[in-house]
């Protein structure tokens, strides 16, 4: 008998402090389950998306769409950038100043 996929506006309470608010999933990658968070955008911050292993865990609370929006600004987690590789940052630099596509 297959269970009901979670699949709920929650925030998240991760182990080292850390807090984030999404709508959650569950996903299967690699034969793995994780957790999916997806962040919507709220105001200069664009949506993304982190996956999460059941021991970076500490709790989750079901919360309403607008209540995990507003918790999503206030906590103003960032997604993950582009490294800051020197190399990197400098291409990235003479792209920027040729105005092409990174």
């Amino acid at each position: 008998m297959k269970t009901e996929t979670f699949d709920n506006w929650c925030l998240v309470e991760l182990f080292g402090h850390s807090r984030i608010a999404g709508r959650v999933t569950e996903e299967t990658i690699g034969g793995c389950s994780f957790v999916r968070v997806d962040v919507p955008a709220v105001n200069d911050q664009p949506a993304y998306t982190k996956f999460y292993g059941n021991g970076a865990i500490y709790a989750m609370s079901p919360v309403t769409e607008e209540v995990a929006r507003a918790a999503a600004a206030s906590y103003r987690m960032v997604p993950v950038s582009v490294y800051e590789i020197p190399e990197l940052r400098a291409l990235r630099n003479q792209q920027s100043l040729l105005g092409e596509e990174e």
